[in-house]
């Protein structure tokens, strides 16, 4: 079914189809988290070997994103949406039908680089079609949807894995990517910065439009550290969990905490958004993540990993939104590419991470893991807040030129 473009900046919310995506998406995203151990065991190999299925999926999902934004600026926001929500459904049942790592490796890579189109494009159809006045509202309610993906996924993965087998837990996302697929049929696309042309700009120009703005460098290097530091340690909370003894399933179910801090979060922050300025929001979410990763660097066990998770979700809520809101606004004649390289440093940076800190987990050296991420939560805090208050109120928003 053939969809005309929607009016640009026209909705004050996500349409439930997007939400649902992004919800998807996430979940696909945090199961692995708690099954890590459990794939290990089942497919006999290390620990610090089955984590290349965790952060093979973060790299793939991370690189890909420059070639999905510019598709998506070039052939349509909903069109690239469905087409990846299709492959990411095939590349989860080859998953789940994978005998040995190294076949599951690939398979989840192809399932990151896939499920990697969902999110990024999902963001900048909001900042397509939302007025910029309530835009971080808007992006805020996404991230919400998302939030509960995440919740579920650290929750139900674990006691999937434990209880049945983790192969299910690749089954279950792949068939709802389907379902989202179907859902995102009838959402129309928005208008594009090229639509008054009747011809789309070459790949060159969009990319060059990105990457001269220095402001988007920027930006893009605080999403790289803030994906190392968040989405590189705290997939290993349930393994920290498993490490003093507790099962697969319990440990995913206190990572729940993370779904449900963010979620609880989103609200707060979607109320305050306007009416507090963006390096306040950012100093309180750093301050959050900080928190909650030196606690566990103090102690790890239930009770401290349950208050840890619901602190990096309420400062993921406050510091990721305030930055993806940045980001939308910050190169708006070429936002798919942008929203693409935002996404693709935060989940670069986040397998880079992810990587390095395979050999202190391999050790049950999570202390040191998590205080190291402490301690860099304050340097990040600290430029976010000053670069975004030296950037300013964000530019508004009447037209979208063509990428010189």
């Amino acid at each position: 079914m053939k969809t005309s473009p929607a009016s640009s900046a026209s909705l004050t919310r996500p349409p439930r189809a997007l939400s649902v995506a992004a919800f998807v998406s996430s979940f696909d995203r945090f199961a692995v988290s708690p099954m890590l151990v459990l794939i290990a065991a089942d497919l006999g190999v290390s620990l610090s070997a089955s984590i290349a299925a965790a952060s093979g999926y973060y790299l793939s999902y991370g690189l890909t994103q420059p070639l999905w934004g510019v598709l998506s600026d070039r052939f349509g926001r909903v069109r690239l949406m469905r087409v990846a929500l299709l492959c990411a459904a095939l590349a989860g049942v080859v998953s789940a039908l994978m005998p040995v790592l190294g076949a599951l490796v690939v398979a989840r890579v192809v399932a990151g680089a896939c499920f990697g189109a969902v999110i990024p494009t999902g963001l900048t159809y909001v900042g397509d079609t939302v007025e910029q006045s309530v835009r971080q509202r808007a992006l805020t309610d996404l991230m919400a949807a998302a939030a509960l993906g995440t919740a579920l996924a650290t929750g139900l993965g674990g006691v999937l894995a434990g209880l049945l087998d983790w192969r299910v837990a690749f089954i279950v996302p792949a068939v709802c990517a389907l379902v989202c697929a179907f859902m995102l049929r009838s959402l129309p696309e928005p208008a594009r910065a090229w639509h008054h042309t009747g011809a789309p700009p070459g790949v060159g120009r969009y990319f060059g439009a990105v990457l001269r703005q220095r402001w988007a460098l920027l930006v893009f290097g605080l999403a790289f550290v803030e994906g190392a530091i968040l989405l590189g340690a705290m997939p290993f909370l349930a393994p920290a969990l498993q490490h003093t003894g507790i099962d697969a399933a319990v440990a995913g179910l206190a990572i729940t905490a993370y779904g449900l801090g963010l979620w609880a979060s989103s609200k707060v922050v979607k109320r305050l958004a306007g009416r507090r300025p963006a390096p306040v929001l950012m100093s309180v979410g750093g301050a959050q993540l900080c928190a909650g990763f030196a606690l566990v660097a103090v102690d790890v066990g239930m009770v401290t990993v349950v208050v840890t998770a619901l602190l990096l979700g309420g400062g993921w809520s406050f510091l990721h939104s305030s930055l993806q809101t940045w980001a939308t606004s910050v190169v708006p004649e070429a936002r798919g590419t942008s929203m693409a390289f935002f996404a693709a440093a935060l989940f670069v940076g986040s397998a880079v991470a992810s990587w390095a800190a395979g050999p202190l987990a391999e050790l049950g050296r999570y202390p040191l893991l998590f205080g190291i991420a402490a301690g860099a939560m304050i340097p990040l805090t600290v430029v976010a807040a000053l670069a975004r208050h030296r950037y300013g109120p964000l530019r508004t928003e009447t037209t979208q030129p063509q990428p010189e």
